[in-house]
């Protein structure tokens, strides 16, 4: 059995569905379809599910959502109307869209609604599709499968008894076309994962029902060494670990979801990402291991957007919690930090830039240099992260030194440099602006 998900952009449009039709009629073993909202058609386009966040605003500040309701439901109609399917598919998302906002009372758990439906109208029109094309197939929800999560809205985990009650699912000799993005509470309200959580959804299901493999369809043939839009024509990377993806993700690799690996490497399913548009290639396999035969480096990644509060104090290494104090107090303004570099003296906190308001940094400046009398305290904006990753740099001399070099000759200043206690990963601070320079000088010395 193999559990197979397909992305927004693989769904945007009736041709889109004619070539999943095809890749799930090509092979009897895919067997779970975990289908997402209908994606971009093009750049300037907006996906569904962002006009569904539109929708359900309006309705929540008492302003006209019509506007935004006939936009959700022609993108659903146009796509109904190029593979020919009754128009009562289209009235029965209608109704099910006027329902929600009919029953309106409790804003967070509308906003959840209303943000799934995007997948899961969309779970019910492939499924309807398949069906007219002579496919056995069935819709079935998370809550009759039994994917129950946390009641943590946009932040949903996952809860342990749910893989025993989604194992049932291999009985069902039908295809099943299963909406990704969300599950249920266990009093039963629609709770969804973060965005793009439908690869969530995906790796739930194929360790629930012990898959032979998880197969992510998307829109580019492989995952690749580094971003296309930076360097032209990088190389595709044929294998890579569970570790080396999601360390990738989380820097700024858009192919998949950071969370989505986890489900899958704690059953030990391999997971395959591929092209819909290109479905005869081979993609990238992700496994447990790999054999570590390209280097040191496996990839490239990056993301902007971050902020880092640098903060010096003579010993201070011998201040017992010291660190425990400043996090406090970032705890206190409901703030995440990203890395934390030290010495004996001196701490660097990174954080996402967004999550500082001008009035909140003042006053935790204030506050951790009052409060923990610090000698000097500083925040430098607009940070780009770039993580070299690759399994086998815990076993390669010399890497930061490569790569410090390469920086040097590009004439990019290195504002601060960390390395993963899993040797699996370094981190370079840079500012935004020259990040595309610094990335393309580290692909030609780890690639080129």
């Amino acid at each position: 059995m193999k559990v197979v998900k397909f992305g927004g952009s693989s769904l945007a449009t009736g041709k889109q569905l004619e070539k999943v039709l095809q890749i799930v009629k090509a092979d009897k073993e895919r067997r779970i379809v975990v289908v997402s909202a209908p994606g971009k058609r093009y750049d300037s386009d907006t996906k569904v599910t962002d006009l569904l966040i539109q929708c359900a605003q309006a309705v929540v500040n008492g302003s006209d959502y019509s506007p935004y309701l006939e936009e959700v439901l022609d993108r659903y109609a146009s796509i109904a109307k190029e593979l020919d399917l009754s128009s009562d598919i289209i009235t029965n998302i209608k109704n099910d869209l006027l329902d929600l906002i009919n029953k309106y009372s409790n804003k967070d758990a509308f906003m959840e609604a209303m943000k799934a439906s995007g997948e899961d109208n969309n779970a019910k029109l492939v499924a309807h599709f398949f069906k007219t094309r002579g496919l056995d197939a069935i819709y079935i929800s998370p809550k009759e499968a039994g994917l129950i999560v946390s009641d943590d809205p946009g932040n949903a985990q996952v809860l342990s008894e749910s893989y025993d009650r989604l194992y049932s699912l291999r009985e069902e000799k039908r295809i099943i076309v299963f909406p990704g993005f969300f599950g249920y509470s266990e009093a039963g309200d629609v709770v969804t994962f973060s965005r793009s959580g439908s690869d969530i959804t995906g790796a739930i299901l194929a360790n629930g029902v012990k898959a032979e493999l998880y197969e992510n369809f998307t829109d580019v043939d492989a995952v690749y060494s580094v971003n296309p839009s930076i360097v032209t024509q990088p190389k595709e990377i044929k294998e890579l670990t569970y570790r080396e993806m999601r360390e990738l993700s989380y820097a700024g690799f858009s192919v998949f979801h950071a969370e989505a690996l986890i489900p899958a490497y704690r059953a030990g399913i391999p997971v395959q990402v591929r092209n819909t548009n290109n479905p005869s290639a081979s993609g990238t396999r992700i496994v447990s291991s790999r054999n570590n035969i390209n280097g040191p480096v496996i990839g490239i990644a990056n993301d902007k957007g971050f902020c880092s509060i640098y903060i010096s104090k003579y010993l201070m290494n011998r201040e017992v919690g010291f660190a425990r104090k400043v996090l406090s107090i970032l705890e206190d303004y409901h703030i995440s930090y990203e890395h934390m570099p030290s010495g004996i003296d001196d701490l660097t906190i990174v954080l996402r830039q967004d999550q500082l308001t001008r009035k909140s940094e003042q006053e935790i400046l204030t506050r951790i240099s009052e409060e923990l009398q610090v000698e000097e305290i500083k925040v430098e904006h607009d940070l780009a992260l770039i993580m070299l990753v690759g399994e086998g740099m815990r076993r390669n001399i010399g890497t930061n030194a490569r790569a410090s070099t390469a920086l040097a000759k590009a004439g990019v200043n290195i504002e601060m440099i960390n390395q993963g206690s899993s040797e699996v990963s370094m981190m370079f601070g840079v500012k935004e602006t020259v990040v595309k320079k610094a990335v393309k000088a580290l692909y030609e010395e780890f690639f080129v």
